[in-house]
């Protein structure tokens, strides 16, 4: 059984009704418990209108939340360092989010591998096409 944490542009999808995104997260939630970053759902709330609330609230709060606690915080500020001495930037939302999955042994759902650089985190490669509805 594999446990997921979603990418906050995987749950944008979901909340803007992406179906091939949704039909991902109803499969994979038979298989192992959706969870999200701290972070992400901070994103997201951030972004949200307000006639949107209900059902934003409704599907975070489904999820398990994971906090941004020490052991999280120093591995992320690990990465950014190491990453910016190799001359690539890592957003820190990201380094926040790469770092939870990894502490809390958890496969990385995103739309944008490429902002997690880490070859040491698990990321599902099997993301549905964004052009199909």
């Amino acid at each position: 059984m594999a446990d997921y944490l979603l990418d906050s542009n995987v749950l944008i999808q979901h909340l803007r009704g992406h179906q091939p995104t949704t039909a991902l997260l109803t499969r994979l939630a038979l298989e192992g418990q959706l969870g999200i970053a701290a972070i992400s759902r901070t994103e997201v709330l951030a972004g949200m209108r307000e006639r949107e609330r209900g059902a934003t609230l409704r599907f975070l709060n489904a999820l398990a939340c994971y906090a941004v606690d020490r052991a999280v915080a120093d591995l992320a500020g690990e990465w950014l360092c190491r990453y910016r001495q190799q001359g690539v930037i890592v957003d820190i939302a990201d380094a926040l989010i790469a770092a939870a999955a990894r502490h809390y042994d958890l496969t990385l759902l995103t739309y944008n591998p490429h902002h997690f650089p880490m070859p040491e985190l698990r990321q599902y490669r099997e993301m549905p096409d964004l052009s199909a509805s």
